[in-house]
């Protein structure tokens, strides 16, 4: 299934109660042939942030941390774009991506301790997109500020805190945050094309290190695994002593902000975890990726289920969709919901409202009128135009319902769902996947 989905490495895992099941196909690299084994690691980007949440909760169990108290009053020199926002942001509006700070921002502040320090004193350069808390847009740097509070507490670097706190009690020997700790495992390459291409290896192993809070841990598929025990127990670790309370535990996994665009990942954010409904079954999860790299993990409290999916190729999220579909039906006697795609009759929307210009931190959204209809253009701007592989795409864009069109890559299977809406205060957005979009033009 891999290679139908021209994806050169994967690596599964299935644990259900004490049960482990792995399962590797295909090479970590295409220019050494060295294969994928059950001990191979790759980088599971975002899914990091559920493990920076977990060490927040940590805090906030032993005292140390509110939730709902400002930020700044652990980093009093905190200097953000909009000085209310500075002094009233939390870590709960960072944990539930509502802070409204750009979050797309990479600034590489070097290979040091204080890496993670000097991205956030640059941090007010990143604008403010929406007022605080009044919607949903995905937020790396949120979570690469959430990740200094941490520091700040703990007085160590968040590699270190992250080590002492859940890597070492899990017993976890394939999990690392550093390059030259991964350099001594059976480490993935990502693969990155072009829509219709053969994916190549990168030239770039990793994000920057100061984003390490947000994505920068590269871990084995049994090693991911034990971090979802860790919260199928409810906190308890592999011999039994409790690393995280049941209440934090509880609340990581209920619902803290809802999102606009319900039909990419989940309908609703908790604290670091998305919510998704499946057949009627709550199940948390999240994703990542990197470049060229994709993790998936899924995660069915009720059934004591979860299941990974690690692999090195951008092409990966259709892989994701056929493999889980079939997968949980198979094992969980769970359907998974349609993806949403374009009706057989479009229905007749007034979409002249919706064009423009939409812009943040690294992307720019055109919509326009083609000759056939609408059309998205994306643009990649400033430090992504050097990273992702085609920085201007332009596409179709479908009408589903009045606010939710689609659209589609070459070569991909499944459709991006792209929703828009207003605030309260009537300023119009868009979201693209999970990431929010201000109309500027």
């Amino acid at each position: 299934m891999a290679r139908k989905h021209h994806v050169p490495g994967a690596a599964l895992g299935i644990l259900r109660g004490d049960e482990l099941v792995q399962v590797s196909a295909g090479v970590l690299n295409k220019a050494t042939g060295t294969s994928v084994t059950d001990d191979s690691v790759f980088q599971i980007g975002s899914i990091t942030k559920t493990w920076t949440a977990t060490l927040a909760m940590q805090l906030v169990d032993e005292g140390r941390l509110d939730l709902d108290a400002p930020i700044a009053d652990v980093l009093p020199d905190l200097r953000l774009s909009d000085p209310d926002v500075t002094k009233q942001v939390t870590m709960r509006h960072l944990l539930t991506h509502t802070s409204g700070i750009d979050g797309d921002v990479f600034t590489d502040t070097g290979r040091g301790d204080d890496c993670v320090a000097k991205y956030v004193d640059r941090l007010g350069e990143a604008a403010q997109v929406y007022p605080l808390g009044v919607t949903f847009s995905y937020c790396n740097s949120g979570f690469a500020l959430a990740g200094r509070v941490i520091e700040k507490i703990t007085g160590q670097t968040w590699d270190a805190a992250l080590r002492e706190r859940l890597i070492d009690p899990l017993g976890l020997k394939h999990t690392v945050t550093l390059p030259e700790e991964a350099i001594l495992l059976s480490a993935a390459v990502g693969h990155e094309a072009p829509a219709g291409r053969e994916p190549l290896p990168v030239s770039t192993f990793l994000l920057p290190r100061s984003m390490g809070p947000a994505g920068l841990i590269t871990a084995s598929t049994a090693d991911v695994l034990a971090f979802a025990r860790l919260h199928l127990t409810r906190g308890l670790g592999p011999d039994g002593d409790r690393l995280l309370s049941e209440a934090s535990a509880v609340a990581m996994t209920e619902n803290h902000a809802d999102v606009p665009n319900k039909y990419v990942f989940g309908d609703s954010w908790g604290l670091g975890w998305m919510r998704f409904d499946w057949d009627g079954r709550q199940v948390i999860g999240h994703d990542g990726g990197t470049r060229g790299q994709f993790a998936f993990l899924r995660i069915v409290p009720e059934l004591g289920l979860a299941v990974t999916l690690l692999t090195n190729g951008d092409n990966a999220i259709d892989l994701y969709q056929e493999l889980f579909r079939e997968l949980f039906a198979e094992i969980a006697g769970i359907t998974l919901p349609e993806p949403v795609s374009p009706p057989a009759q479009p229905p007749t929307v007034d979409a002249a409202r919706y064009l423009g210009a939409y812009e943040r931190a690294g992307s720019r959204i055109e919509i326009f009128a083609g000759e056939n209809g609408l059309r998205v253009r994306s643009i990649a701007t400033g430090q992504m135009a050097e990273i992702v592989p085609e920085p201007v795409t332009e596409h179709d864009l479908l009408p589903v319902g009045d606010t939710l069109f689609v659209s589609r890559a070459e070569g991909r299977q499944w459709w991006t769902p792209i929703v828009f809406f207003s605030l309260p205060t009537g300023e119009p957005y868009v979201q693209v996947g999970v990431r929010t979009y201000p109309k500027v033009g």
